[in-house]
């Protein structure tokens, strides 16, 4: 394996580092209570990746098991248990644990310990994935034709 081809042509570098402090509210809260920070979205990395981290109460909560076509999803445990299926058992992670699932791997996460949980959620490459979480409000409320719409649009295949 090599390195990519350069995106950068310039000889002195660049000051284009962006910061996020600790504290900064989170972009989206669900009626449960869970969060989403997007501390990297697509459009800021130029479609590199995404980095999100995902919060979870103490209720359960999580997708299914399903895949993705064009987009590799990896979890790393910041806080409490999260139980990550990777296709074909379900692992009880704690903090400082990681999982990667490519492009095609099933997989869901799930948050079962009555406690609340964190973790980071990356995407590679850098799909918006910001319109399917904020789309996943409300989700209940639309017709079947309309989910399974939104859920292809979004690169999301239900097992």
């Amino acid at each position: 394996m090599t390195y990519p081809p350069p995106r950068y042509q310039g000889n002195l570098g660049e000051q284009t580092a962006t910061y996020r402090p600790a504290g900064t509210p989170p972009e989206l809260v669900y009626p449960t209570g869970n969060t989403a920070h997007y501390l990297a979205t697509g459009a800021s990395t130029n479609g590199q990746f995404g980095l999100y981290r995902w919060e979870m109460g103490p209720e359960p909560s999580g997708p299914a098991p399903h895949f993705h076509r064009s987009i590799s999803e990896s979890f790393f445990i910041l806080a409490g248990s999260v139980r990550i299926y990777d296709g074909s058992r379900w692992i009880d992670t704690r903090p400082g644990d990681f999982v990667h699932v490519p492009e095609g791997g099933a997989h869901a996460f799930r948050n079962e310990s009555g406690e609340p949980a964190s973790m980071l959620l990356h995407f590679a490459p850098g799909a918006p994935r910001e319109g399917y979480f904020e789309g996943l409000i409300g989700l209940a409320d639309r017709t079947e034709e309309e989910r399974t719409e939104f859920f292809l649009k979004h690169d999301t295949f239900w097992l």
